[in-house]
């Protein structure tokens, strides 16, 4: 018998390789967690076959490492089980970031290879039915956890396949937390949460990573519970704090070409599925036309996000996403759609010290002849950064905004424009 230290790499790698080689189908059975329990099992009978004795904490050090190898994603695991972690980024082998409470910085774990960074990626999107070579060099996928993955490879990624992991919290987001990380403020936080109430169209804007998912889904508990919801999503990220939610998820063609689903054709299935509200996770394309014709026709209080940099920038997207249609539609009309289904823009941003913040809540009034009108509600404006580099300034209150007497319709009387 003999004692080991749990640093020998060794015996962890011929473990590994006798695990490997004997393809026990009962290692990859069950959940993650059974398929840890398993693992832990055959390494101890490893262990008593080759006559090693090894302290309990290295035991459960070498099952945990060698079981993120095995049945997890190796190295990566260390990073996705710490929860302040929010995103993880591959640039190479040996160049790994992650984003910590906000800051990006680099990595403190390190993987062998090119060939050990395209294993991972297998392992994700195999059991999805998912594909990444040369015909098709990149791809999307949705971890267990929840968390989304994209991966791309050469020849479009020059140096080596790139891996990006955006990690959602465990924990829900409430307008408390929002307003407690000065997200939003007080007044902000009662109108939003009147208008959802109210059955009023809203998108959410911003760029990319500035909170606008997780925004959504904090809006989504003003929604009363006896409501269906049907959420429409490329990969499902919504978390919405409610029972009687429908989830759809669009679908990429499969290695034959076949079997394409995309946002458009679940919008128009969702049309015929009883909801009270209809949830896009992000508008990108052609479903623009669908959505909006869904607001004017009967699906008011639906949501959605979409990338852009201010809310009239967002007309604009909105405006050429619609003509992505090819229906021939005229920008005249388009317009008038726009009006007519879209009730309030919330802006977010990621600001210089990495913090994100709804900036703007603006009011989409109407079309007049110089084209669609916006009225700023609420509006952030920065004054510069305080000693530790935090940004600071104030919140802008506007001139009671048109909808308050559709609020006060609807029955939404705790909402006192000046008071507020």
């Amino acid at each position: 018998m003999s004692e080991l230290n749990g640093s020998n790499v060794e015996l962890k790698d011929r473990i590994r390789q006798r695990l490997l080689d004997k393809r026990d189908p009962a290692l990859f059975e069950g959940n993650q967690a059974d398929k840890r329990l398993n693992l832990r099992e055959a390494v101890r009978r490893v262990l008593e076959e080759d006559r090693v004795i090894i302290p309990g904490s290295e035991m459960a050090r070498l099952v945990r490492e060698i079981s993120d190898e095995v049945v997890g994603l190796g190295p990566l695991e260390e990073l996705l089980r710490d929860p302040r972690i929010t995103e993880v980024m591959i640039n190479a082998p040996d160049n790994i970031y992650v984003e910590m409470g906000g800051r990006i910085q680099r990595a403190w774990v390190s993987l062998d290879s090119e060939a050990q960074v395209l294993h991972l990626i297998e392992r994700v999107i195999g059991p999805l039915g998912l594909r990444i070579d040369e015909s098709q060099p990149y791809v999307e996928a949705r971890l267990p956890d929840g968390s989304r993955l994209h991966a791309i490879i050469p020849p479009l990624s020059i140096h080596g396949p790139a891996v990006t992991i955006r990690r959602f919290s465990a924990l829900p987001f409430t307008y408390d937390s929002l307003a407690a990380n000065e997200t939003v403020t007080e007044p902000m936080v009662r109108f939003l949460d009147a208008a959802v109430r109210a059955r009023m169209n809203i998108i959410i804007s911003g760029g990319t990573g500035s909170g606008k998912t997780t925004l959504l889904n904090v809006l989504s508990s003003s929604i009363p519970e006896h409501e269906r919801l049907i959420t429409i999503e490329d990969a499902a990220e919504l978390r919405l704090a409610r029972e009687h939610v429908v989830s759809l998820e669009a679908r990429p063609a499969n290695i034959e070409g076949r079997g394409l689903v995309t946002v458009r054709d679940l919008l128009r299935n969702a049309l015929r599925m009883r909801p009270d509200r209809i949830i896009v996770g992000e508008v990108r394309g052609g479903e623009a036309l669908d959505m909006l014709q869904a607001m004017n026709t009967g699906h008011e209080g639906s949501l959605s996000t979409c990338h852009a940099n201010s809310p009239a920038d967002l007309l604009v997207r909105l405006e050429t996403m619609v003509m992505m249609a090819e229906l021939g539609l005229a920008p005249g009309p388009v317009r008038q759609q726009i009006a007519a289904a879209l009730d309030l823009i919330v802006h977010t941003s990621r600001l210089q010290d990495s913090s994100r913040k709804v900036v703007r809540i603006t009011e989409v009034r109407g079309l007049s002849d110089r084209g669609l009108e916006l009225v700023d509600v609420f509006r952030f404006r920065a004054a510069g950064l305080d000693d530790e580099g935090r940004v600071v300034g104030r919140c802008e209150v506007g001139n009671p905004p048109a909808c308050l007497d559709r609020i006060a319709a609807a029955g939404v009387v705790d909402l006192v424009w000046g008071n507020s």
